[in-house]
């Protein structure tokens, strides 16, 4: 390895125009096959790597640092971390960024579009056809809910909640309440045509509702069989957000039951592995985490995440940090 460029470890496959950036400036170890490694495979390739460009699917703990004492930096391709253990990141001084903004337009676009999908019947009208099921038209066949001038709830007000509220209200003339740790200033809800509400007005209320709030311990199985109670039989559930936030077996039983009318999955809390009960429900839109899936988007998020490699090793701060790590002793 060239001692005048670190190493850095690219752990998934990523553009060419990436691999260009990095590849100006450090001595690069990547991963053309997509291979998806495990803990101790991740170990073994991080070894002599001074940074590494992760994805929502490598978890960086202290076991991870403990074995790789020359890690300096880690840049995510995600906005959320749940996979880095900040604490130990910050323990060991290793600096870590994420990649937000990038996203927020195209997964506002794409909530939209699977509680459309979800609201409407969509995924499971298709199945209907292509099974050759459907021979006539009937006033009754395949009826979905009302999405314009239906009640929004959006648990997690962040940049995606208010990208998809304005679409909401704007677009469909939605009622939009959320409930959000912090309320919005009074500007921002105006702009956004949305009302803070408590959790439980939240869940009884909406007609939709939509979860955009990120991963924390606080937040695991944030929607589980008490609050899923809570809702409208005819109310449908849209996650974005992580899957360990919902209590994926509760929400199949709910689901089964009736209890509940649909839901629509972007994430999954064991992916890619997804919960049987789940796959065997019609009223269930499944998709394989794509809400950020387009060109541009995820371009730009390995972009930024490679901007924040180079600007660490010339100037040795980040352009989106997240953690603000200890000196090394």
């Amino acid at each position: 390895m060239n001692a005048l460029r670190p190493g850095v470890l690219i752990t998934r496959r990523l553009f060419p125009e990436v691999l260009q950036r990095l590849g100006e400036h450090f001595e690069l170890r990547d991963n053309p096959q997509d291979a998806v490694w495990s803990p101790a495979e991740l170990i073994e390739r991080l070894q002599g790597q001074w940074g590494v460009l992760a994805t929502q699917g490598d978890r960086i703990d202290a076991s991870v640092l403990a074995a790789c004492p020359q890690l300096r930096v880690v840049a995510n391709m995600a906005v959320g971390y749940n996979n880095l253990d900040l604490g130990a990141l910050t323990r060991h001084g290793v600096q870590a960024s994420n990649t937000p903004d990038v996203l927020t337009e195209s997964t506002a676009d794409f909530g939209l579009a699977l509680l459309l999908a979800t609201a409407r019947r969509i995924t499971e009208g298709e199945r209907y056809l292509r099974a050759g099921r459907w021979n006539k038209w009937a006033a009754d066949m395949l009826l979905g809910a009302e999405v314009h001038h239906s009640t929004l709830g959006i648990l997690g007000m962040g940049r995606i909640g208010q990208a998809i509220a304005r679409r909401a209200a704007h677009g469909f003339s939605m009622q939009v309440i959320y409930h959000n740790r912090s309320p919005l200033d009074a500007a921002t809800e105006r702009a956004c045509a949305a009302r803070c509400v408590s959790k439980a007005e939240l869940l009884r209320q909406a007609d939709h509702l939509l979860l955009v709030l990120p991963y924390t311990p606080a937040n695991h199985h944030a929607i589980g069989a008490a609050e899923l109670a809570q809702m409208k039989p005819s109310a449908t559930l849209v996650n974005l957000a992580r899957g360990g936030i919902v209590d994926e077996l509760a929400l199949a039983q709910a689901l089964q039951s009736g209890q509940l009318a649909a839901a629509g999955l972007d994430v999954f809390e064991g992916e890619p592995q997804v919960r049987p009960e789940l796959l065997a429900l019609s009223n269930v839109v499944l998709t394989p985490h794509i809400a950020s899936a387009t060109r541009g988007t995820r371009l730009g998020m390995a972009l930024l995440a490679a901007d924040n490699l180079v600007a660490c090793h010339q100037r040795g701060q980040l352009l989106t940090p997240i953690n603000a790590p200890l000196p090394r002793k």
